[in-house]
């Protein structure tokens, strides 16, 4: 029997997609959260840990052969996850540890994207096998970026700046292959398959919800924003994805086929 994957935020977005397609695949799966697991719930096997205390860490990752890192508390809170998550990798025998990054986290001066570099470099600084995975932004933060603004008379979205979005499960696709290949150093970025205008994916939104009001760009001012308008975000020679943010609406969205 071959040894386990553990993936860490495995009840997230992109750490339930993924954990589905490792199950669907034939891999033993266990998932690390901080609850137990919610009564008559199935699925694989299931461990208690807290990756900031490093409680409960040494028991998950017993036997692991792979460790896929999808947590994240979008903070500077992810170097001390993955501080501990090292550590107890190296405890337990040094499994492949697979880390999920963003792309531009090496050129965009926001305190998330510098968490995210230093967390880099402590996977890659560890003495384990390793794998950084960077992707652009997903499908559903342009979506949130759009649907947070709600109650405002118009959307308003930074002038200059255009998103990559991916779909989470195409990352997951990816993350799954490489669950059980040899290690890859930092591996090709992953982005989705159009750049385009965030105002432009705002009014797309827009229609797909019937939203009527507006959309207006604004100036952004600060470092990130003018990294941003450069394109460090953006991972136009690894347009791999497929869904576009249409196709994105058009599953997720109360009005696709106002789209059309």
């Amino acid at each position: 029997m071959t040894n386990p994957t553990l993936v860490t935020g495995g009840t997230g977005r992109l750490g339930s997609a993924l954990v589905s397609r490792l199950v669907s695949a034939g891999h033993a799966v266990r998932v690390l959260s901080r609850s137990p697991r919610p009564a008559g719930a199935g699925g694989p096997d299931w461990t208690v840990g807290d990756l900031l205390t490093g409680d409960g860490l040494d028991e998950a990752l017993t036997a692991v052969g792979t460790v896929i890192h999808c947590a994240t508390g979008n903070d500077p809170t992810d170097v001390t996850a993955t501080r501990s998550l090292t550590a107890a990798a190296l405890r337990a025998g040094r499994p492949h540890l697979i880390y999920v990054s963003i792309v531009g986290v090496d050129r965009v001066s926001l305190p998330y994207y510098r968490a995210k570099l230093e967390s880099e470099r402590l996977v890659e600084d560890s003495g384990l096998p390793w794998t950084v995975q960077r992707t652009t932004q997903f499908h559903d933060l342009v979506a949130w970026m759009s649907s947070v603004q709600r109650w405002l008379p118009a959307i308003l979205m930074p002038s200059g700046v255009s998103f990559q979005p991916i779909d989470v499960g195409e990352v997951a696709d990816r993350l799954s292959s490489l669950a059980h290949a040899e290690p890859q150093g930092r591996a090709d970025d992953m982005g989705g398959p159009e750049v385009r205008t965030a105002t432009d994916l705002a009014r797309s939104w827009a229609r797909a919800h019937g939203r009527r009001r507006p959309v207006l760009a604004v100036p952004a001012p600060g470092a990130a924003f003018r990294a941003y308008r450069q394109g460090a975000h953006l991972a136009p020679g690894h347009a791999v994805g497929r869904i576009t943010f249409e196709q994105y609406l058009t599953a997720t969205a109360p009005y696709p086929g106002r789209l059309g």
